[in-house]
Order: C-alpha cells, then sequence, then structure tokens
C-alpha cells in the first residue's frame, strides 16, 4: 500500500519533581486512523542559567503512555479512595546518555487512532525550600516528537457482499476494513475458494479500531474448513480491520474471497441486508474510505480493484448469539468545567424487570469529559424486593453493552471486553465506582437482577428490582477531601483536573493517611509558627523607650501580620483566617523588609542637618518595597536590594562620622562587643537557616526560629536613645600632666554625635 508519513512536535517543557498529579507536565497528541507505526521521539536536556548544564546531576525522567485519556500513575505507590478503578497504563525511564542531552525512542506498531496522552515527570525530591534567585538552578527540559506512518486507500468491505483477490508472489498480506454499527452482536469474517497453493496456507487475522498485529484475533485457514472467523460483541461505531496474511515460503500466486457478516442484534436471526435504505439504518460514517467515498443508501459499486462484488444469502446467526435489549440513553447538564449530570428520562428510579436487563447509554465528549473523574452510583430500594433474595448486578463496559444470559458466573469481562461489576443486594444496598481520567465515548450500563439460591444464581420470577441510579462527572475524587485542593489544570488547549494534598496526605483523592500530620502536630506547628512572633515585643519595648516610635509601629505591624499570616497558611485544618490569604501574605512579607529597613535606617544615626532625609527614605522605602512585593514576593532581591541599600547609607554616615572624627564609629568597644557583633551573628544566622537550611519537612521549627533570631537581632542592634541637641553645662574638670581634660564621656560611649553637644572650655596649663 501507499504508505504517508506525519511529522509532531511539541514545545519543550521544565519538569518538576513528582509530589501529585499536579506536578507533571502532560502532552497531548492525536494519531489518525490507519496508522500502522507511531514513533516518539523523546529529547531530554538540561539547562543552568541559560547554558547547558553539564554540571547538573543526572536525574530519572519517568514517561507515561496512554490512550484516549491522561494515565493515572501512582509512582509514590500511595493508596487510591475505595471504588476507585485505576486503568493500565505504559511506562518508561529514560536515563542520561550525554553528559547534557539524552534521547529515548518509544514505539507502538499498529496504535490505536484517536488522542494519545503522554506524561512526564522527575523523581520526588527532599522538598527543599530554596530563595527564589540565590543560585541557578538546574532545569530538565523534555520535548516530546512524534512521527506516524498512515496508510492510504486501504480496501473496504461491505457486508453480505464478497471481494475478490490475487496475492501475487511478492506480496505477503492484505489489508481491509469494515465498518461495524450501532447494534451489531456478531462480525463474521470468512476466506472462500482459496486457489493456488494446496491446503490454503493463509493466515486470518481481526482487530478494531487499528490494523492487527501478530497477538490480535487470528486463524490458520490451512486447520480450519471453512476458515471463518468470529467475534461476539464487537464494539460499536468503530472500523474493523481483517488481515489476510500468506504464510512464510509459500511461492506463486494464490487467490481467495473474503466476505464479512453482521449480525443486527435486534434481529438475531437475520443478518444486515445488502441494501439499505438509508444511512441512519446503519449509523455509519458518509465517508467509506477507498471505494470511492461511498454514501449509505447508494448502491454498492459493481467492481472494485480487487475484483467482483456480489450479495450472498444471509447466513443464520449462531446459537451464541442474542437479542439486544433497547438502549435507554440519558440527559446531559453541563453545571461547569468537569461538573456533568446524566438524568435518565423517567428516573432517577429504575425498574429492573426478572426477564430482562436494562440498558443505558452514558456519552462522554472527545476531549472535553476525559479529564475529569466518572461517578457511578447504584441504590436499592430494598422494599420492592418483596422479601426475596434478589441482587441485581451492574455491568459498565465501554462502546458495547454487555447482556450476558449465563447465570452461574457473573462477569463483565469476555475475551475482548474488559468492564466494572457492581452489585447490590438487601445486605449492601449501595454501589459506588469511580473512573478517573475515563475514556470518551459512549459507556454503556447493564443491569440485571437474579435471586439466589443453593445451586447459585437464578432469574427471578415476578420480582421488579427498584434501583436509584446516579451518574455524573467530577473534577476529582470527593472535591479531594480536606486535606486537598481540587485543581484544573490546562496544557495547550486541554484541560484536566487533580488533587494536590497537603498536612502529609497523598494519593489520588488525599485519602492516603499514612504520613498524614496528627492534629497535635498540626497545633504545635500553629503555635510555634504564630507565638514566635512574641519574641517582636523586647524590641517593640527597647524602640518606645528610646523614643523610636515609629520603627515600634512597623515591629507591632510586623508582628501582627506575621501571626496571622502563619495561621492562615496551615495546610491542614487548624486554620483560622481574619482576612484573605493574598492579603495576610503581602502585609508579612512588607513588614519584614520594612522591620530591616527601619532598622538599618536607624543604626545609621543621621545628622540633624538631614533629618528630613530619614523621613524620606521611610517614605521611599515603604512605596519601593510594596512595588518589588507585587512584583515579586520570592525573589531574592526584594530582601537583598533594599537591605544593601539601606547598609550603604549607614556606611556612609558612619564613614562620614570617623573621618570627621578622626576615630572608629561607634568608638566604644562595648558597643561592638555586646551589641553590634551579637546582633551581626544572629541576623546572619537567620538568613542562613532561611536560605539553606528550611525544607518543607522541617518548616514549622525552622522558621519560627527564624522569627526568633531576627526579633532578637533587632533588640541588639537597634541604637540607643540619643540625646536633644543644645549645649551642655560644664563638665567636671580632672587635672592631668599639667593640663585640663575636657572629657565627654556621653561621646565616648558612642551615645550621642559629638556635634549635637558641643563643649566650649578653656583648658591652661
Amino acid at each position: 500500500g501507499l504508505f504517508v508519513t506525519d511529522y509532531f512536535t511539541r514545545t519543550p517543557r521544565k519538569l518538576s519533581p513528582f509530589r501529585s498529579f499536579a506536578s507533571i507536565e502532560l502532552f497531548h497528541f492525536h494519531i489518525p486512523e490507519d496508522t500502522v507505526i507511531a514513533v516518539w521521539n523523546l529529547i531530554t536536556f538540561k539547562e543552568q542559567g541559560g547554558t547547558f548544564g553539564d554540571q547538573c546531576p543526572d536525574r530519572s525522567i519517568t514517561v507515561y503512555f496512554r490512550s484516549g485519556a491522561p494515565s493515572v500513575i501512582n509512582p509514590l505507590h500511595t493508596h487510591f479512595p475505595r471504588d476507585t478503578a485505576v486503568p493500565g497504563s505504559f511506562a518508561l525511564t529514560l536515563t542520561w546518555t550525554l553528559p547534557n542531552r539524552t534521547t529515548g525512542v518509544f514505539n507502538v506498531t499498529s496504535p490505536l487512532p484517536g488522542d494519545w496522552f503522554l506524561a512526564a515527570h522527575l523523581p520526588k525530591d527532599e522538598g527543599k525550600i530554596s530563595v527564589k534567585g540565590l543560585y541557578e538552578e538546574c532545569q530538565y527540559l523534555f520535548q516530546p516528537q512524534l512521527i506516524v506512518q498512515r496508510l492510504v486507500n486501504i480496501a473496504v468491505l461491505y457486508p453480505g457482499f464478497v471481494t475478490e483477490q490475487s496475492m501475487g508472489p511478492h506480496n505477503r498480506s492484505c489489508l481491509y476494513k469494515v465498518f461495524v454499527p450501532s447494534y451489531t452482536s456478531r462480525v463474521l469474517v470468512e476466506v472462500l475458494r482459496c486457489r493456488g497453493a494446496e491446503g490454503c496456507p493463509l493466515w486470518l487475522r481481526v482487530r478494531a479500531k487499528a490494523p492487527p498485529l501478530h497477538n490480535s484475533t487470528a486463524l490458520d485457514c490451512r486447520d480450519h474448513t471453512p476458515c471463518q472467523l468470529a467475534l461476539d460483541l464487537p464494539f460499536w461505531q468503530h472500523w474493523y480491520y481483517v488481515l489476510v496474511e500468506k504464510h512464510p515460503g509459500v511461492p506463486g500466486t494464490i487467490s481467495f474471497q473474503v466476505i464479512v457478516q453482521l449480525t443486527d442484534c435486534s434481529q438475531p436471526s437475520l443478518a444486515r441486508p445488502p441494501f439499505l435504505p438509508s444511512s441512519a439504518s446503519m449509523n455509519m460514517p458518509h465517508s467509506f474510505g477507498s471505494m470511492g467515498g461511498l454514501a449509505l443508501g447508494d448502491s454498492p459499486p459493481p467492481a472494485s480493484p480487487n475484483g467482483t462484488k456480489h450479495p450472498v444469502p444471509n447466513p443464520t446467526s449462531s446459537p451464541a448469539s442474542e437479542r439486544c435489549w433497547p438502549v435507554r440513553p440519558t440527559l446531559r447538564n453541563e453545571l461547569d468545567t468537569f461538573s456533568v449530570h446524566f438524568y435518565i428520562f423517567f428516573g432517577p428510579n429504575v425498574s429492573v424487570p426478572p426477564d430482562r436487563p436494562a440498558v443505558f447509554v452514558i456519552n462522554l465528549l472527545p476531549v472535553l469529559d476525559s479529564g475529569g473523574v466518572l461517578n457511578l452510583e447504584l441504590r436499592l430500594n430494598v422494599s420492592s424486593l418483596c422479601g426475596e433474595n434478589v441482587t441485581v448486578f451492574g455491568c459498565l463496559n465501554h462502546e458495547v453493552p454487555l447482556t450476558s444470559s449465563d447465570n452461574a458466573s457473573v462477569t463483565c469481562e469476555t475475551e475482548s471486553l474488559a468492564g466494572f461489576l457492581l452489585s447490590v443486594n438487601a445486605t449492601a444496598t449501595l454501589s459506588r465506582l469511580r473512573i478517573p481520567y475515563p475514556q470518551t465515548g459512549s459507556w454503556y450500563l447493564s443491569l440485571r437482577s437474579l435471586c439466589a439460591t443453593e445451586h447459585g444464581f437464578e432469574p427471578c420470577t415476578n420480582v421488579t428490582a427498584e434501583v436509584y441510579l446516579r451518574a455524573y462527572l467530577s473534577p476529582c475524587i470527593n472535591d479531594c477531601g480536606i486535606y486537598g485542593q481540587c485543581k484544573l489544570l490546562r496544557t495547550n488547549n486541554y484541560l484536566y483536573a487533580a488533587c494536590e494534598c497537603k498536612a502529609g496526605w497523598n494519593g489520588w483523592g488525599c485519602t492516603d493517611n499514612a504520613e498524614a500530620f496528627s492534629y497535635g502536630f498540626q497545633l504545635l506547628s500553629t503555635l510555634l509558627l504564630c507565638l514566635s512572633n512574641v519574641m517582636f515585643v523586647p524590641p517593640v519595648a527597647i524602640a518606645v523607650r528610646s523614643h523610636y516610635l515609629l520603627e515600634a509601629a512597623v515591629y507591632i505591624f510586623t508582628m501582627f501580620f506575621s501571626t496571622f499570616y502563619h495561621a492562615c497558611d496551615q495546610p491542614g485544618i487548624v486554620v483560622f483566617c481574619i482576612m484573605d490569604y493574598d492579603v495576610l501574605q503581602f502585609c508579612d512579607f512588607l513588614g519584614s523588609l520594612m522591620s530591616v529597613w527601619v532598622t538599618v535606617i536607624a543604626m545609621a544615626r543621621l545628622q540633624p542637618v538631614v533629618k528630613q532625609a530619614s523621613a524620606v527614605l521611610y517614605l521611599l522605602g515603604a512605596m519601593l518595597l510594596s512595588m518589588a512585593l507585587q512584583m515579586d514576593r520570592h525573589g531574592l532581591w526584594n530582601l537583598l536590594g533594599p537591605s544593601l541599600f539601606a547598609l550603604g547609607i549607614m556606611a556612609i554616615a558612619w564613614t562620614a562620622r570617623t573621618i570627621r572624627r578622626r576615630h572608629c564609629y561607634p568608638p566604644t568597644w562595648k558597643r561592638w562587643a555586646f551589641y553590634l557583633c551579637p546582633g551581626a551573628l544572629i541576623a546572619a544566622a537567620a538568613v542562613l537557616l532561611y536560605a539553606f537550611v528550611e525544607t518543607e519537612e522541617n518548616y514549622f521549627y525552622i522558621h519560627s526560629i527564624w522569627h526568633l533570631l531576627i526579633a532578637g537581632s533587632v533588640g541588639f542592634l537597634l541604637p540607643p536613645r540619643a540625646k536633644p541637641s543644645g549645649r551642655l553645662g560644664p563638665l567636671p574638670r580632672r587635672k592631668g600632666c599639667g593640663y585640663q581634660l575636657c572629657v565627654n564621656e556621653q561621646e565616648e560611649l558612642g551615645l550621642v554625635d559629638p556635634a549635637v553637644a558641643s563643649i566650649n572650655s578653656i583648658c591652661t596649663s
């Protein structure tokens, strides 16, 4: 056949360590129909500071693949909520082959058409809290690329018509496809009149949605006469692919005929008629493939490139064919994103008769509904059982209803189908099922009632069970509970929801409490973070005593908002918010930076000439800090910038005073030894703890120590009270070495500026 190659790529994205599904990077692809091979090229590279990260450590990258919906992953091996079905997916781990780059390849032969999703993440880290901008962070970027090869002009088989084919010596196989409409209970594929070799050395393979693989349903025509392959309960509204393959080493040309018969389950004794009055009777697409775009209702073409077609008599259905029951639709009511209720006409109470099943269909829209959780709830009305031991079984299957009449073994699975089983009885009246990230399309729920006897389950007589049925789509499971937050996420144009857990809780619905914080631990951490701000009371008292009223007001502001911000910032249930969280966070950050600013400006001890400059600096600092926090609250320069600027002003003031006096300022060693050096060391220790030691696990006590150290350093660094300006009276005189020494002890202690108190004394020998 003729192959066409298509290329798809996605923008590189930065990967994050796994904490929950909200921290993964999700990529959405679409694979066209008739694709025979799909190759994903997985490119990963490191970056650090805008250049290649050759010095970055190698961290493994895990990639998940799933068709139809995002993967439901559990790399931390946590527990899922009760009644949750976990669909499978394929995982691949990438290892590094070069210092800063690696490439992985993932091949899928005959992939299912439609939506495919890739999820990628880094391993879980230790949860270190780093200051933004402190150092160049290693970034791991991931870029998937998709290359598909698809066949064009695949021959289409028409139900009830014979297709003739000749396979030459250089051809090994012939591929066909046939569309299976709704209400089809059986597909029968048959190879007829095999000529050109002894024993018909052909393999017959059939697969739904994509070309067959080596492990698809197959039949060896040499061992079976006639060569018939039957598929019961096929998928509705899908293409089925038929592959006729020659045995290896068979020479010459082989000719044969292929015919497909579809059994209409609404009329089990009849196959699909070769001529249909309209397209609605088969629900088939108007584009019919390579046979010239045949529209239903038109007469089939008399001939095809492979040979002639003519109708054949309708064979009778096999004993396995069963009658299908009417499918009751549901009404879709969209309330919000991933908040959809499916209402049953004349429901929600459903009557399940004893002689036939009740079948319902739930239609999930492509792409739009696969990012949520499909919820199903059955509740039995015990009063409707009339004292009988009745059990109502429900089978939820994708794309085809399963209504088996086998009462001995109640199951929702066949050789080609896998569904979900629910059951309710007089003892267990409630049954729930949750399917995260369900595949889109039609989901069929089949309900039937059986009576339990000593020989197993048997059909009930004259008992119609009544069941309350509720089906709905939600963003997350139980809204992630009280220890989680349901987040709506987006990747390009695809929306999905995921839980982000807190307080040590984990799992898909934040229900795994293996590492959860106890109530006592939550209360202790909240009290430590809040009460550690009481350490600002001594600096406030010192500031008031030293007449630094503006500084005292800033410290009170910081203490108040830091206390209530941490009371509101707790991850558990010990939370108390007096304002909006964003307001509290902004005020806490602003108060912390303003405390540093006003303390350093006060230490500068500006001269009376430039006293107005102090007020200007205070006001300018408040405005600039507010602007900087609004731009980026977690940036490193929000703390370093104002601090360095204030320290520069203080250094200039101290240097000018030292040059003018020709003596180091402050002049006394007591001021350096007992105030400045201890305060600077305490502040440096606080900064080191905040920048390099703090993690998510030790946050509550390390950050509490940070509060204590910062408040304590302010008490040491805040300068003492300044004396009012004016002349001083005569000082006590002391004679020594023939001179009268004029001593100002206040100045020597560094408590009063020498320009404030002018001393005029006449010293005589």
